[in-house]
Parts: C-alpha cells; sequence; structure tokens
C-alpha cells in the first residue's frame, strides 16, 4: 500500500517538478497548465477514477482494484514521458490520474481493515510517509537531472542520442522529466508485482458472506440506495467532504504549484526551486513518522488543530511578511511541510475508513474523493486566473486563508472519537445492525 501512496503522490510532484521544462519545450500558457493540474492525479483525473474505484473494491473486492489498477499507471505514464505535443501530454496526466484515483478508496479501506485495533492510525500514518516519500525523492531525482544539475549530463547524453546532436535547448532539457516519469514507470512495475499476491481483505470477505446469506445485493445501486437513506451516513459524508474539501483547494494547488510558485513568486530557479520543495516533503516524512507514535494515543481533536493552525501559519506569512527573500521563502516551505505532517488527509483517510459500514466503506469514500477533486479541478483553473503568474498572490493567500479556517472550524465541531475502538463497534454504535 506503501508503494501506491508513492506513486500517487510521485504523480502529481512529478508534474509540478518539470512542469516549467515541459511549458519551455511546447510552449505552454498558464491556461495550458492550468487544464494539467485540473485533468491530473491532482483533481478531476483522479476524482473519476476514485468514484469508480470506490463502487469496483465494494463490488468486487479491493485486490481486483490491486489486480489490474497499476497497468492503468503504467499507461498513463508512459503517454507523458513520450508525449511531443499538448494534447498527448494532457492525455497522459488524465489517464494517470484516473488511476491514482481508483486505487485510493481501496487502498485506505484495505489498511484500515487490516490493521488492529491500536495501531489502525499508526498504519494509515506509515502509509501517508509514503506521499512525503514519493515527492522527495522525485524532486530530489528533478533536482540533479534538471538544467545546471548535478546530473544533467547524462540527460543531455540520452536526449542526443534520440533527438540528435543539433536537438534546440527546451527538447533536451524536458528529457529530465522523461527521465522522472521513467522511474515512476519502474515503481509502478514493481508494485503491480507485489500487490497481486495479496490477500482479500477478510472483512469484505465475511461482509460479502453476510450478504449473500440475507440475499442483499452488493451492486452500485443498492450500495448507494442504502448511503443515501442513511442519515448518519449522509452527514458523515457531508463532514468529512467539508473538512477535505476545504483543506484539499490548497493542498492541490502547493501539490502541482509549489515549485512553480517557488520560480515566480520567489524568483529562484528551477533546480534551487525543486531542492526547497524536496526538504519541504522531507518535513513532511519526519512529522508524519512522529505522529505515527502517538495518534493512537494522544487526541486526534487536538492533532488536527495543531495541523491545520501549521497551514494558516502557512499562508498568514504570505499577507504579513511576504516571500520576498530567501528568509521568508524557506519559512513557508518549511511550515508547509509541518502541515503536511498532520494533514488533514491523515485524518480523511482514517475517519473515512472508521465511519462507514464495510459495505459501502470503499464507494462512500469513493464518491467524496470525487466531489472533493472534481471540485478541485475547477479550482485549479480559477487559481491561474487569480494567481495571474505571481501577481495575484496576495489574493491567492487569502483565499487558502479563508479556505483553511473552514476546514479548521468544521473539524473541530464534527471530530469523532473513534479511538480506541474497532470497526464493528464504530459501525454498531453509529448504524446499529445494519
Amino acid at each position: 500500500m506503501s508503494l501506491n501512496n508513492y506513486l500517487d503522490a510521485g504523480a502529481i510532484v512529478a508534474g509540478g517538478s518539470g512542469i516549467t521544462l515541459w511549458q519551455n519545450y511546447l510552449g505552454l500558457s498558464e491556461m495550458h497548465l492550468g487544464w494539467i493540474n485540473a485533468l491530473s492525479a491532482n483533481a478531476l483525473g483522479a476524482a473519476i477514477g476514485a468514484i469508480v474505484g470506490g463502487v469496483l473494491a465494494d463490488k468486487f473486492g479491493r485486490k481486483f482494484i490491486f489486480t489490474y489498477n497499476l497497468l492503468v499507471y503504467m499507461l498513463g505514464v508512459l503517454i507523458v514521458m513520450l508525449s511531443v505535443n499538448f494534447p498527448m501530454l494532457l492525455a497522459g496526466f488524465l489517464i494517470t490520474g484516473i488511476s491514482v484515483g481508483i486505487g485510493v478508496p481501496a487502498s485506505w479501506t484495505y489498511i484500515s481493515e487490516s490493521s488492529e485495533v491500536h495501531n489502525r492510525g499508526r498504519n494509515i500514518c506509515i502509509s501517508q510517509m509514503s506521499w512525503g516519500f514519493g515527492p522527495m525523492i522525485i524532486l530530489l531525482m528533478g533536482m540533479l537531472f534538471a538544467p545546471g544539475g548535478y546530473l544533467y549530463g547524462g540527460v543531455e547524453w540520452m536526449a542526443n542520442a534520440v533527438l540528435g546532436s543539433d536537438a534546440a535547448g527546451p527538447a533536451v532539457e524536458v528529457f529530465s522529466s522523461r527521465f522522472v516519469f521513467f522511474t515512476l514507470f519502474v515503481v509502478a512495475l514493481i508494485a503491480w508485482t507485489l500487490q497481486r499476491q495479496l490477500e482479500e481483505s477478510a472483512e469484505f470477505e465475511a461482509n460479502k458472506a453476510a450478504a449473500k446469506d440475507k440475499g442483499e445485493s452488493t451492486g452500485l445501486i443498492q450500495s448507494f440506495k442504502v448511503l443515501f437513506s442513511n442519515k448518519t451516513a449522509v452527514r458523515t459524508a457531508i463532514f468529512l467532504a467539508a473538512i477535505y474539501l476545504t483543506w484539499n483547494l490548497v493542498a492541490s494547488v502547493m501539490g502541482f504549484f509549489s515549485p512553480h510558485i517557488c520560480e515566480t513568486a520567489g524568483g529562484v530557479s528551477n533546480e534551487y526551486s525543486n531542492w526547497m520543495n524536496c526538504i519541504q516533503w522531507a518535513t513532511v516524512v519526519v512529522i508524519t513518522f512522529g505522529v505515527s507514535f502517538i495518534i493512537d494515543r494522544v487526541s486526534h481533536k487536538a492533532l488536527y488543530i495543531f495541523g491545520l493552525l501549521a497551514a494558516l501559519a502557512t499562508w498568514l506569512l504570505i499577507v504579513t511578511i511576504g516571500v520576498n527573500d530567501i528568509g521568508t521563502l524557506w519559512a513557508f516551505v518549511i511550515l508547509w511541510g509541518v502541515n503536511g505532517g498532520v494533514s488533514v488527509q491523515i485524518f480523511y483517510a482514517l475517519w473515512g475508513s472508521e465511519l462507514f459500514p464495510a459495505k459501502f466503506r470503499a464507494g462512500a469514500q469513493g464518491l467524496m474523493f470525487f466531489v472533493v477533486r472534481g471540485l478541485s479541478a475547477a479550482w485549479g483553473l480559477a487559481f491561474t486566473f487569480i494567481y495571474d503568474g505571481g501577481k495575484g498572490f496576495i489574493l491567492a493567500a487569502w483565499c487558502m486563508i479563508a479556505l483553511l479556517i473552514v476546514s479548521l472550524v468544521v473539524g473541530v465541531i464534527g471530530a469523532p472519537n473513534t479511538r480506541g475502538k474497532s470497526l464493528d463497534e464504530i459501525t454498531k454504535e453509529r448504524y446499529g445492525n445494519i
């Protein structure tokens, strides 16, 4: 499951780290960049995949997703790697994004269903660490292979071998991004080989057998009929979608555009931007690792508040001090890394798999992920207008602050008390003998 998260986050950041190179190579406008972000693993592509993947995971099992989904991922990454025009690049990002979305509900559900009562939060955190490792490693490679990087000579040699020694500069430079996507293809191949050997979730098997004994349907229509006819399930879906949407609208922009922001608003080079964002994701890994030791023993609400306060501090820095020097730019990057280590996504993944019964657990997560990432796609396009190449950075920051405040308030009001309880206990407590 950790490799899945590595690939998911890696797909987002691999695009972001090399987006300036693709922009120079294909002559892309800010609007083109907005469309790539909107249809990628960061937004609409993942949204489409999530609702499909959630339904398939509840109908055919978690193992079904792990057996076939990464084949789609490898196809998308391969198209990006070989892209020579904007439609091809866009299609590759979309297909990769769909695969990312398909895998998310099944992965988070499988982790919770396979965990014990007192390590469920820890296992979610360890899985989330891969969301830090993926970008950290991808950005490190982006830095090393970027124009001016220590290993860029290998990129030039490879590009000249394929294109000829008279190839234009942008066509040669973009090979550093092509190579990064090639590494994702290799990791996906390894992960696919390993995941095919996983056993099916015991809880899914038990629920499937119980439904069969009762003569209940486990199809799409029945699952969503039960979901939408249950007031507790509807309230839960609204709560989780609200906290994740408002936070993710900010995080989706940071995940894809953070290197671009450092270059345009901060005025640093592509190589230095990748280095800064690599350190940011290293911060995410360290903080998440620390949280994994305490999340099953301390108040979830307290940790949630701490993470949101770090996120708010990131953007308040912009509207109070600004990022006009390298010191404040580093503070911006590190503060967001702290937030990422105690992110809303950790609690969304944990609560989303705890607060729904097994019969529509993955489907409910897929539906919420669809809504969140779909709206993130629209926001990604709107952000390019607001940001305007750095001219609207302050306005964008105020928008981020407003969204984070909503996520903080809703989370504080609705945070559930599920620590120390089994999934079966939580289901009976909230739904009875559903």
